[in-house]
């Protein structure tokens, strides 16, 4: 029986979160008729959790260093009129030679743009929502599954207006050599103000990939887009027993953009997955990333790298549950920031009772190219078992002074300087990509940014 959504909260969030839940409405009503019982149950439960939560204020410690004010003023709504339908020149300068591709435009799937070959036997790398409708029994016990609705309100937003996505599989022993990219491009309103009269696009595209016991996947999601847009994905990423799994994700989306994230990986037993989160665009950008590591000898590794400028804020919160014993958790997150842009990194590594020999280590650093410029980081421990290794720390500090003039002793201009060191301490994170094309993107990236970059470039 159909139940109507309330909202006795009041003041600007209010509203905002009033206009979601009457768009959610509206959103069920065009749903077909064919849909699965259990995803409409999945979809109510979700906007339900999220009227219960409304939006995030500076007064939970999870959202302290982020103003959601100005997001909760604006006027959403979804591209349902698939105004945005991007040719190949746009989508070209963001291909992987050689990938299999699935192309998204505001979080709806393009299957004539993208490229679908070379799949192993029993693999599947298609529109979610295609295969919602073929054979929901393949997805449906897994959606929702891991990422959680209960304290995240993005993630229940994401879940309730799940439309679209992509769904990749890998069978029992399957090697994939090539990299399955998805492309994500949006497309929304220049100018932010115009908000009220021209609600801006929002999209909640959804990523379920498994990795079968024994597999070995290499899995690329790119954001990008143009205007003012907001973006809120929910990736769901199982590793099954002995998988090698190996993800990047790119975030290159316009500066006037939201992009509001949740990663969840599952590890099985001896599996070795690995994530890196390269940080780019957007303006108000928070990336939610949790690793469960559910079996004995799992070892995972997280990465990042955020390259920041202007007034961006990007906020990287992370969780790794040790579940089981005898597994390793790696990471190290690293921000260059300039102008006045703000990082903020809160890291967690919880270690279940029974977690025995646990090695766990969390590093965060942040270089500061202006004064301006303000980075929170807050590596965190919860141990509960007393056989474990675990290691946390962080920096914030600028470059050194003594290394500037040792290079400008031997001939190197000032910004040249500066910029070699800027890329020394991120080519950490660079040399750890293994997709060359993403690799050398990024350094061509690096390279454009950076003041002098052409020196840069000739010296590495």
């Amino acid at each position: 029986m159909a139940t109507t959504l309330e909202t006795p909260a009041t003041g600007v969030a209010a509203d905002a979160k009033s206009g979601f839940l009457a768009d959610w409405e509206r959103f069920t009503a065009e749903r077909p008729r064919h849909e699965p019982a259990a995803l409409t149950t999945l979809r109510r439960r979700a906007i339900e959790r999220f009227a219960a939560l409304g939006f995030p204020s500076q007064r939970q410690e999870e959202w302290r260093f982020i103003d959601f004010a100005p997001l909760a003023r604006l006027v959403f709504r979804r591209d349902e009129a698939e105004e945005f339908a991007p040719a190949e020149a746009e989508v070209a300068p963001h291909r992987i030679p050689g990938a299999v591709e699935l192309v998204f435009a505001n979080g709806r799937y393009l299957p004539q743009l993208s490229r679908v070959e070379g799949l192993p036997a029993g693999a599947a790398v298609t529109g979610l929502a295609d295969l919602l409708a073929r054979d929901p029994e393949r997805t449906l016990p897994l959606l929702g599954r891991y990422a959680s609705c209960e304290r995240h309100p993005f993630v229940a937003l994401a879940t309730a207006f799940l439309a679209d996505g992509a769904y990749v599989e890998l069978p029992a022993g399957a090697v994939l050599a090539a990299p399955v990219h998805l492309i994500f491009l949006s497309r929304g309103d220049n100018d932010p103000e115009r908000a009220p009269a021209g609600a801006l696009v929002a999209s909640f595209p959804r990523v379920l990939a498994v990795a079968g016991e024994a597999s070995q996947l290499t899995l690329v999601e790119t954001y990008a887009g143009d205007g003012a847009y907001l973006t809120a994905p929910v990736t769901e990423l199982v590793a099954g027993p002995a998988a090698v799994v190996d993800h990047y994700k790119v975030q290159r989306d316009s500066p006037e953009a939201f992009h509001l994230a949740t990663f969840q990986l599952q590890a099985e037993r001896a599996s070795a997955p690995s994530s890196h989160s390269l940080a780019f665009g957007g303006g108000l950008v928070r990336n939610d990333v949790n690793a469960v590591l559910a079996g004995e000898g799992v070892d995972c590794i997280l990465n990042g790298l955020y390259v920041l400028e202007g007034r961006q804020l990007v906020d990287n919160h992370m969780r790794v549950e040790h579940a089981a014993p005898h597994c390793g958790s790696h990471e190290l997150y690293k921000g260059v920031l300039d102008g006045h842009a703000r990082a903020v990194f809160n890291g967690l590594i919880y270690v279940h009772p029974g977690a025995q020999k646990t090695d766990a280590k969390q590093s965060n650093r942040n270089l500061l190219l202006s004064r301006h410029a303000v980075a929170n980081s807050n590596p965190q421990l919860e141990i509960f078992a007393d056989d474990v290794k675990c290691t946390h720390g962080s920096t914030v500090g600028q470059l050194d002074d003594d290394a500037i003039f040792y290079l400008r002793s031997r001939g190197i201009g000032a910004d040249a300087a500066r910029s070699l060191l800027t890329y020394a301490f991120a080519s950490d994170i660079v040399a750890r990509i293994k997709v060359e094309a993403v690799r050398h993107d990024l350094e061509e990236f690096l390279f454009a940014r950076l003041p002098k970059g052409e020196v840069v470039r000739q010296a590495v």
